[in-house]
């Protein structure tokens, strides 16, 4: 008996919207287990990324230090990487911190109340990894096999993209997707 095809995903830098299109395969869930295994996701209790995955959706932009260790790590065990929405695919929203320069000034005015803007705080908070100075697409960090666009995609495209790529086929997107 041929084993099933491993399938993990990773949530980078965004809003988990592709995770819930993702889960919002609802029943066809229980199909695509029949498919293959899910073996790494933030939707499991998996704490390390496994060796040997067939194909691996990479949700969100890189922003920090973790994110690209993850990805990296992800690209060395996986067959297939895919870019998984339009943030890992184009950084999407999550660039939208590129024009206001230095991560540094923009933990401070997030993290910092306005009525104490003296206080500075240090870009290495230890509840956030060191950000990047720039948040970018996961292409621009490691070597991506397919692109799933959409903001998110829709349950319908992850669906049928997923199982081509699980049955080792090219899934082919003309006109069955959009940008945002």
């Amino acid at each position: 008996m041929t084993p099933k095809p491993r399938l993990a995903t990773i949530w980078l830098a965004g809003c988990s919207g592709c995770h819930m299109s993702f889960l919002d395969l609802d029943e066809r869930l229980i199909e695509l287990a029949a498919l293959a295994d899910l073996v790494y996701s933030p939707i499991i209790d998996v704490k390390e990324f496994p060796e040997n995955v067939d194909v691996t959706l990479v949700e969100g932009a890189v922003t920090n230090a973790d994110n690209v260790e993850m990805l990296k790590k992800a690209r060395v065990r996986s067959k297939m990487l895919v870019a998984f929405g339009d943030c890992a695919v184009t950084g999407n929203v999550t660039a939208l911190r590129n024009p206001l320069g230095d991560p540094k000034a923009v933990l401070e005015r997030a993290y910092t109340d306005p009525a104490d803007l003296h206080r500075k705080i240090p870009c290495e908070l230890p509840v956030v990894p060191p950000l990047l100075p720039r948040a970018t697409p996961i292409h621009q960090v490691v070597q991506v096999d397919f692109f799933l666009p959409g903001c998110p995609p829709s349950a319908d495209l992850i669906f049928y993209a997923v199982t081509e790529l699980v049955a080792g086929r090219t899934p082919d997107l003309a006109g069955k997707y959009h940008f945002g």
